[in-house]
C-alpha cells in the first residue's frame, strides 16, 4: 500500500479541537520562527559589533539601571531567564573582561551580586547605539506605533500565562 492510496485523513470532530487550523498553524510557524531567529539575529550582530552576546547585553544593561548598579544574582537570572548555573559561568567571563564583579550580598550573606564595573558601563554605551538601531531596524520600524503597542501588550498577556502557576 503506498501514501496516495490511504492519504491522511482530517482529524474527527471529537478531536478537532487538538488540532490547529490552516490559519492557526500559519500563525504559529510565523511566530516559531520569530522566537527562533530574532533572537540568533540579535545576537550574531551583538557578536560581530561589540564582542558581547544578547545576554550578556542584557546582563549590563539590567545592572545600569539597578540602584548602586547592584542586583542579586538570583533576580539578574530571573530578569535575563537564564538559570542560575548559567548566569554565573556567564558572568564569570563578564568578570574577566572587568565588567562586573561579584561579592556577597551585605544584607544576606547566602545571596551573591552582580555589581556593573566603570569599563562594564563603557562596554554597554559604546554598544547600545548599534544595537538599537539593529532593534529599530528588524521590529520598531518595521510596525506602526499601535502595530508595536499591541504586540508588546500580547508578549505579556504570554508572559503572564507562562509565569502564572498552571491551573
Amino acid at each position: 500500500m503506498t501514501p496516495q492510496d490511504n492519504p491522511p485523513q482530517p482529524p474527527s470532530d471529537e478531536n478537532a479541537d487538538l488540532w490547529l487550523d490552516p490559519g492557526e498553524l500559519a500563525s504559529w510557524l510565523s511566530v516559531v520562527r520569530l522566537m527562533t531567529r530574532l533572537p540568533w539575529a540579535i545576537d550574531a550582530r551583538l557578536q560581530r559589533d561589540a564582542d558581547l552576546s544578547m545576554v550578556e547585553y542584557m546582563t549590563l544593561a539590567m545592572l545600569s539601571e539597578a540602584p548602586e548598579w547592584t542586583l542579586r544574582m538570583s533576580a539578574l537570572a530571573e530578569n535575563t531567564s537564564t538559570s542560575l548555573s548559567r548566569l554565573s559561568h556567564m558572568v564569570k567571563r563578564l568578570e574577566s573582561r572587568g565588567y562586573v564583579r561579584r561579592e556577597p550580598d551585605p544584607a544576606d550573606g547566602r545571596f551573591t551580586n552582580a555589581i556593573l564595573l566603570p569599563a562594564g558601563m563603557d562596554k554597554l554605551e559604546s554598544a547600545a547605539p548599534a544595537h538599537v538601531a539593529h532593534v529599530r531596524h528588524l521590529v520598531v520600524d518595521n510596525l506602526s506605533g499601535e502595530r508595536l503597542r499591541r504586540l508588546g501588550q500580547d508578549a505579556e498577556r504570554i508572559l503572564q500565562r507562562i509565569d502564572s502557576p498552571a491551573r
